[in-house]
């Protein structure tokens, strides 16, 4: 019974690898029109771009899209605005700033803030990020209530301070080229 169910399942993987095959996995070549020659065969699969040549990987090595951290204006803006409080994480890959809770000791020292700056675009622009605010009030050690602060002066005052330091860091870069 197990050596027929066998015979009956190798008999079916035979037919989908057999059906596969002929569905394009193996193209059929003109051996006509393929040179004999390693080196002419090899050439001709570089023209057609089928193969790897040392011109063409340093003929793509100026053309990338990735913008690395020192050269966005609006990333190292926002690293000098923040730069007095203690950062939790630090993504630009992710295009995220997220700040450690923070208090001043200027009185109340129940009151901390947490920031978070998301990068939506590397463009200087005042929809280009978008900063949330996070407060945290502990009456105790055991009881503190988080909130968000939707719209609030901090991060208006801190999205211009982005945007203007944003601005004065790339006119001073295109000065520099």
């Amino acid at each position: 019974m197990i050596a027929k169910s066998s015979k009956i399942l190798a008999a079916f993987f035979l037919l989908i690898f057999l059906t596969d095959c002929s569905n394009g996995f193996f193209k059929k070549v003109d051996t006509r029109k393929r040179p004999t020659n390693m080196q002419e065969r090899a050439r001709q699969n570089v023209e057609e771009g089928r193969g790897v040549s040392i011109n063409k990987i340093l003929s793509r090595r100026g053309n990338t899209n990735f913008q690395f951290s020192s050269s966005n204006p609006m990333w190292r803006a926002s690293l000098e605005t923040l730069d007095f409080m203690p950062m939790a994480t630090v993504d630009y890959a992710g295009g995220m700033i997220i700040s450690d809770w923070y208090s001043d000791n200027s009185g109340s020292s129940n009151e901390s803030l947490k920031i978070t700056v998301r990068f939506l675009s590397n463009e200087v622009r005042s929809d280009s990020i978008k900063i949330i605010v996070h407060k945290k009030i502990c009456k105790s050690n055991s009881s503190c209530n988080t909130t968000v602060l939707e719209n609030s002066t901090i991060s208006q005052e801190l999205r211009s301070t982005i945007i203007r330091k944003a601005a004065l860091i790339e006119k001073v870069d295109k000065e520099k080229k």
